[in-house]
């Protein structure tokens, strides 16, 4: 799945977008390596890191989601990393 796809699946992007233009201005990292592409393919097990407002956000990916459904549902996909 595409990066900027997976952060609209997991409720960061309010849209496909959004997610794409905070990608190629290299605002996001996974795996520890800027990401400038919203082409760039996500598996299960890679770590991301995103600025949410004023905080950062890491997580890594549990599982792959299949649509865009609730925040509960998301909640599953991805574990927070503090």
């Amino acid at each position: 799945m595409r990066i900027d796809k997976l952060l609209f699946f997991l409720r960061f992007a309010k849209s496909r977008t959004l997610g794409q233009n905070w990608v190629e201005t290299g605002h996001i990292r996974v795996n520890g390596r800027r990401v400038e592409k919203g082409s760039l393919p996500i598996a299960i097990g890679d770590v991301i890191t995103l600025p949410i407002g004023e905080a950062v956000v890491t997580f890594k990916l549990l599982s792959m989601p299949i649509r865009r459904g609730p925040a509960c549902e998301a909640l599953l996909c991805y574990q927070r990393i503090d």
